[in-house]
């Protein structure tokens, strides 16, 4: 029985389905942990096959690819005399079942394998569809000491730990796909801590790291001590691999070396911020996008959403485009040129006049005895989608749309117009937060950011009234409430799933809100063919809130 482990945590980025490049991670941090003297390797949820897998596991040659992809590693990390255990995490098939499951392989050996008990199915996760639930975990003995290894969702409650508890466990090790939303770091120590309170025993929290679709997995890994203590953690939104040294008190009781690096982890709209840039990062290198492309209005959106695409994936990859009509103000051409010299892009300028004047000869006819309305307003819009379709069917950068949650709730949007795009940076969003983003970022320089330091959103965009400029004096507060307002309104109904009633209680005109309620349940359609963006909030459209676009369902009020 050893008195002392040195438990490395491999805080990794995997691309999900890229079976054979997550291996080499895993046998990098693996590789990295022995040199550190690790004992064993802590890896985060699914890391062989990437998290959340979805249906591929559904696919019998996905699922021998992972068992192939064991069998390598197990070869290859039994090379190295005395080097340390992994915790390897994969899904697995067990008699004709999919598990979601950990391996510890120790010397080249699968020595035992155990399955998540309990799977979560709501919100983003959908785990019952494609994996079996396994039984009620028993402890791994590793080196004489029993280990609990239970796996996300299983600490979520306390069912598990207490019957780890029971069988022994004396150090937890739990291996965890949790993705970001605001201020949930507070939330899982807070919960960690209390499976610590409850059990006594210390535990070990392993968090993904990186972006996959709307996801962005935030890392933030940490461990503690028995007394519920910080014993280690590691930095948000980066890849790292940390080793501490755990020793056996004379009470029995397990303990972390004092000197274990305990790292910041960033909140408030420094987490959110590196939140997006990651997300967008890894959009477009794993899908290998060679880079973005952006309508620029001279409006806050645009400007943020190009902001956070330099610090992303620097100037060189980012591609604006000004595209004026003649209902575009001189001062959001100046806006929009002197935003992409702060953030060292350039600007190129492609006048839609034309293609208005092409729409209005085609149609003409069939509009004839029509006054001008939405609709023209809508042709300047897809007249931009087109524009920025065709530059990136030529040169191959993704189109970064710019639209923000306050208008995809309401419908603020046009369809094959602004919302035309492969992915959607400030999706999750609400206006007055791309506000506060905006004055953040020119206050701060985000840590691995690479666009420039200092100032790179002009004032005047964030300052001036914000409008579509689609026709004369157009502001969005014609057609909307204010934003702040708005976003009340609607935190309310997202987040909140409050009532009409509920929310004129808490102190918004009954007609606002009435107003908002229809827009945000006429706009459904709109939403379902919007692409996919950042998740920040816990109810973000797509998999978060899934609502019917034929709905009935009109009572207002209770």
């Amino acid at each position: 029985m050893t008195n002392m482990l040195a438990i490395a945590i491999a805080q990794l980025n995997p691309i999900v389905g890229d079976v054979a490049g997550n291996a080499e991670k895993v046998v990098a941090a693996w590789e990295t942990a022995a040199d550190q003297g690790a004992d064993i390797v802590l890896y985060s949820e699914l890391v062989l096959s990437g998290y959340p897998p979805e249906d591929l596991v559904m696919k019998p040659a996905f699922m021998r690819h992972l068992r192939h992809a064991v069998d390598d590693i197990c070869e290859r990390t039994k090379t190295r005399k005395n080097g340390p255990a992994l915790l390897l995490t994969t899904p697995w098939d067990i008699d004709g079942e999919r598990f979601n499951a950990v391996l510890l392989i120790d010397q080249g050996k699968i020595e035992t394998v155990r399955a998540k008990n309990d799977l979560p199915n709501y919100g983003v996760f959908d785990e019952k569809r494609v994996f079996s639930a396994g039984p009620m975990p028993d402890v791994v003995s590793f080196r004489g000491v029993k280990l609990g290894v239970p796996i996300c969702e299983d600490v979520w409650t306390p069912k598990v730990i207490a019957h780890l508890k029971d069988r022994g466990a004396e150090i937890f090790l739990v291996p965890n796909g949790s993705p970001f939303e605001a201020d949930k770091g507070d939330l899982r120590r807070n919960l960690i801590a209390d499976r610590v309170r409850e059990s006594g025993v210390p535990m070990i929290y392993c968090n993904e790291v990186g972006g996959q679709d709307e996801l962005v997995f935030d890392g933030g890994s940490f461990g503690l001590n028995g007394d519920g203590s910080l014993a280690v953690a590691l930095p948000g939104f980066a890849e790292d691999v940390i080793t501490s040294t755990w020793s056996r008190g004379e009470d029995g009781a397990w303990r972390c070396d004092a000197n274990a690096p305990k790292a910041d982890y960033p909140g408030g709209l420094d987490a959110i911020y590196q939140t997006l840039v990651l997300g967008l990062r890894d959009y477009v290198n794993k899908n290998r996008f060679p880079g973005v492309v952006i309508g620029m209005s001279g409006g806050i959106d645009s400007a943020l959403s190009a902001a956070i695409a330099v610090d992303a994936l620097g100037a060189d990859r980012v591609r604006l485009v000004m595209m004026p009509s003649p209902y575009t103000s001189k001062e959001s051409l100046e806006d929009a040129e002197q935003c992409a010299g702060m953030l060292k892009t350039g600007i190129e300028s492609i006048n839609i006049g034309p293609a208005m004047g092409a729409f209005e000869q085609m149609l003409g006819p069939v509009f004839e005895g029509r006054d001008p309305d939405i609709t023209e307003e809508n042709i300047q819009a897809r007249s931009r989608g087109i524009i920025l379709m065709g530059l990136s069917n030529k040169f191959g950068h993704m189109v970064l749309t710019t639209g923000n949650k306050s208008e995809m709730s309401v419908g603020y949007a046009t369809l094959y117009g602004d919302m035309c795009g492969g992915y959607s940076v400030l999706k999750d969003l609400y206006k007055t937060t791309v506000f506060a983003l905006c004055h953040w970022r020119n206050a701060h320089h985000p840590a691995g950011a690479l666009g420039p330091d200092g100032i790179v959103i002009p004032e005047r965009i964030i300052t001036k009234p914000p409008s579509a400029e689609l026709r004369p004096d157009q502001k969005d507060e014609d057609s909307l409430p204010p934003y702040d307002v708005l976003d009340d309104i609607l935190h309310q109904m997202i987040e909140g799933e409050r009532s009409v009633s509920e929310i004129v209680e808490s102190g918004h005109d009954e007609a606002t809100v009435r107003r908002v309620w229809r827009l945000l349940d006429r706009a459904e359609y709109k939403r379902r063919q919007a692409p996919p963006g950042v998740k920040i909030t816990p109810r973000a459209f797509g998999r978060d809130r899934r609502y019917p676009i034929t709905n009935g369902f009109t009572n207002l009020v209770t």
